[in-house]
C-alpha cells in the first residue's frame, strides 16, 4: 500500500504536470487562444438559450420528439464547436499559432461524437459514466498523455498471490464492464421488442425467451469484462464456492423465487393477462418477473406476489384454459310468490344483461324454504371476467328488481310471531322452582 502513495511518485507526477503547463499553456499565444475559447463558450451559452425554446415546441411530436430531446442536450456543444471552428479559421488565416484551439476543437468534437453515441444507452446514469470514461480516454490520447497515465496507474499495484491488481486494471475493468453491459442491455431491448411483436409465440414463451436472453447476455458481458483484464476464470472458483454457501444460508428465498419463476414460465400455469386470485388478492397478471408476479386489482393497486407463493399456495386462475366464468346470485322472495313466475323473471333479467352469455343459458333454481323468504339461486355465464364481476352482478340485480316491480313480486322481510299471555295464564312460582 505504501507503494501506491509513494511521495517520490507523487512528486514526479506533479513536476510532469507543471512542466506541461509551462510549455503548453503559460505562453502569450496560448493565453490568447484560451481567451478565445472562453469567449466562444460564453457566446455559445447565449445562443443556446435562444435556440432551445425553438426546439421545445416540437418536443412532444410523435416522430421527431426523441431527436428534439437529443438536440437540446447537444445544442451548447454543437454551437460552441461551430464558433471555435470559425475562430480557428480566422486565427489560421492570420498566420498565428492555433495549436490550443485545434486541440480544444478536437476534444469538443470527440465529446459530441461520444455523447451522441451514448444516447443509445437507455440507463441515463450508465450513459453518463460511459460518456465521461470514453471521453477521458480520448482526451488523454489527443493530448499525448494516455501512455504516461497508463504507466503511472499500472505501476500503482498490489499483489495477492499470483494475482496482480493495479489502478489501471481497476479502471480498465470498470470501463469494459460499463461498455459491455450497455451493449448487452441495448441488444436485449432490441430483441425483446422483436419477440413481443411476434404473433406465433405465446405471452409465456415471450417472457421466458426475453428473461433467458437477458440473463445470458449480461452473464457474457461480465465474463468477457473479467477476462479482458487478465483475470483467469479459474480464479473465480473460490468466489463461486463462497457464493454457493451464501445461497445455502441467506439467499434461499431469492433462489426459490427465481426457480419458481422459471417453473411458472415453463408450465404456463400463469401468464400475462390471466385473472387470478391468491392470498386474498384478485386481479390481472400484468408481468412475470424473475422474483415476483405483478397483479393489478380493480382498485389500481399493483401487488408484487413472490413466485414461490404462486407455486406453494392454492391459486384460482379464472382464465387458465377458458375465458368463460359462471356467476351465482342469491335471490329471495315472499312466501306467497309464484315460484315459476319468479324463476322466469330472473332468467329473463339475466338474458337482458349485455355481458351475460346466451349459451349456456341462465338458470334459476329454487334451493330452500327460509324463515322469512323462499330462496332461489340464479346462475349465469360471462366471458369477460377481466372487465369485472361485481358490476355485472349489479346489472343483473337491477334488471331483476325492475321486473319484480312490474309484475308485483313481493320481496321478503323478517317476520316474527309474538305471543302475549295474560296474567291468569302465568305459571305459579312454585311450578317454576
Amino acid at each position: 500500500m505504501e507503494e501506491l502513495i509513494s511521495g517520490d511518485r507523487l512528486l514526479a507526477v506533479w513536476n510532469t504536470g507543471v512542466g506541461w503547463l509551462r510549455t503548453n499553456v503559460l505562453v502569450l499565444d496560448n493565453a490568447v487562444q484560451a481567451a478565445i475559447i472562453v469567449l466562444t463558450l460564453l457566446l455559445a451559452l447565449l445562443f443556446a438559450q435562444r435556440f432551445k425554446p425553438l426546439l421545445e415546441r416540437y418536443r412532444d411530436h410523435r416522430n421527431i420528439g426523441r431527436g428534439v430531446v437529443i438536440a437540446e442536450s447537444m445544442a451548447l456543444s454543437v454551437i460552441w464547436l461551430a464558433l471555435m471552428w470559425l475562430a480557428m479559421t480566422i486565427v489560421g488565416a492570420s498566420d498565428r499559432p492555433n495549436g490550443l484551439l485545434s486541440t480544444a476543437l478536437t476534444l469538443l468534437g470527440a465529446w459530441i461524437v461520444i455523447h451522441l453515441g451514448s444516447q443509445f444507452v437507455r440507463n441515463r446514469g450508465l450513459a453518463k459514466v460511459i460518456t465521461w470514461a470514453v471521453w477521458s480516454i480520448a482526451a488523454l490520447s489527443i493530448l499525448g498523455l494516455l501512455a504516461p497515465v497508463i504507466e503511472a496507474l499500472d505501476s500503482a499495484a498490489i499483489e495477492i498471490g499470483e494475482l496482480r491488481i493495479s489502478l489501471y486494471t481497476v479502471v480498465r475493468s470498470t470501463v469494459s464492464l460499463a461498455v459491455l453491459l450497455s451493449i448487452a442491455l441495448y441488444l436485449t431491448s432490441l430483441t425483446e421488442a422483436r419477440i413481443r411483436t411476434s404473433q406465433t409465440l405465446s405471452p409465456t414463451v415471450q417472457v421466458l425467451l426475453t428473461k433467458s436472453l437477458k440473463f445470458v447476455l449480461l452473464s457474457l458481458a461480465v465474463l468477457v469484462a473479467i477476462r479482458s483484464v487478465g483475470i483467469e476464470l479459474g480464479a473465480l472458483t473460490v468466489l463461486g464456492g463462497a457464493l454457493g454457501l451464501g445461497v445455502g444460508f441467506g439467499l434461499q428465498k431469492i433462489v426459490s423465487n427465481l426457480i419458481s419463476g422459471v417453473i411458472l414460465l415453463v408450465d404456463k400455469s400463469i401468464k400475462p393477462g390471466d385473472i387470478i386470485s391468491v392470498s386474498g388478492t384478485y386481479g390481472w397478471v400484468t408481468a412475470l418477473g424473475g422474483r415476483y408476479v405483478s397483479v393489478v386489482t380493480r382498485d389500481g393497486v399493483e401487488h408484487l406476489i413472490p413466485n414461490e407463493t404462486l407455486i406453494s399456495e392454492r391459486v384460482e386462475n379464472w382464465t387458465h384454459t377458458q375465458r368463460r366464468t359462471r356467476l351465482k346470485l342469491d335471490v329471495g322472495v315472499h312466501h306467497e310468490s309464484d315460484l315459476r313466475q319468479v324463476i322466469a323473471i330472473c332468467e329473463d333479467a339475466a338474458r337482458a344483461t349485455t355481458r351475460v352469455l346466451p349459451d349456456p343459458e341462465p338458470k334459476c333454481l329454487f334451493i330452500e324454504w327460509g324463515d322469512s323468504s323462499l330462496k332461489l339461486q340464479l346462475r349465469f355465464w360471462i366471458g369477460d371476467a377481466q372487465n369485472g364481476v361485481q358490476n355485472v352482478k349489479s346489472d343483473v340485480l337491477i334488471e331483476i328488481w325492475q321486473r319484480f316491480k312490474q309484475h308485483g313480486v313481493r320481496v321478503p322481510y323478517p317476520q316474527r310471531d309474538v305471543h302475549i299471555r295474560t296474567g291468569s295464564e302465568r305459571a305459579p312460582l312454585h311450578a317454576l322452582a
